[in-house]
């Protein structure tokens, strides 16, 4: 009996990870290119992809933990970022606080899918064979990052960087109700105390 309720556990905790984390529809038309990636973000698909990524709760190795974060683990926040639809406005959980550099990157993903224009965020950890110097605008890298299917080994130009504290953080979509377990990453001006 119990076997059969764990298995119940862990099939539902599958599905809540599928749903929990963009799809691989994030695209923009090249009008929306210069914006910081909030229009491509509202057009998101919110079906997500079975890897693990932006919502595993696994963190890249050699991640430094920020020592004095604004928010620290356990605190509430209000999400002002609009990565994934029923994102914007949420109240979040911290689950992590780390120093890093943040990237904004354009890239193909290697599956055939189209153009992903300004993804927010991937993490100077989560390039492949990184250089100890964060890297600039117009940089080319390759992605270890697999929070979206097709990422993961694709090429992409670096649009923006940060250096900042990142966090990982759980919270319940706006839109579905559902529960969004340590997604990754967003960036410190992305967060507010609630009121």
């Amino acid at each position: 009996m119990n076997r059969k309720i764990m298995l119940g556990v862990v099939a539902l905790l599958t599905l809540v990870l599928l749903a929990a984390c963009g799809g691989n529809n994030e695209t923009t038309s090249d009008n929306n290119s210069d914006n910081g990636g909030s229009t491509e973000n509202a057009e998101m698909d919110k079906n997500s992809n079975d890897e693990e990524g932006a919502s595993s709760g696994e963190t890249p190795e050699n991640l430094t933990e920020e020592k004095d974060p604004t928010y620290s683990v356990g605190d509430e926040v209000e999400i002002n970022a609009d990565h994934m639809e029923g994102m914007d406005g949420a109240e979040a959980t911290i689950e992590g606080a780390y120093d890093t550099t943040a990237y904004e990157v354009t890239y193909e993903p290697n599956d055939g899918g189209e153009t992903v224009k300004n993804h927010k965020w991937v993490i100077h950890e989560e390039i492949k064979d990184a250089e100890e110097q964060p890297y600039e605008k117009g940089d080319e890298v390759v992605l270890e990052a697999d929070h979206m299917e097709g990422m993961k080994g694709a090429t992409a130009k670096i649009d923006d960087s940060e250096d900042t504290t990142v966090y990982m953080l759980s919270y319940k979509d706006t839109e579905t109700g559902e529960e969004v377990p340590n997604h990754k990453w967003v960036v410190e001006d992305e967060l507010s105390s609630p009121e």
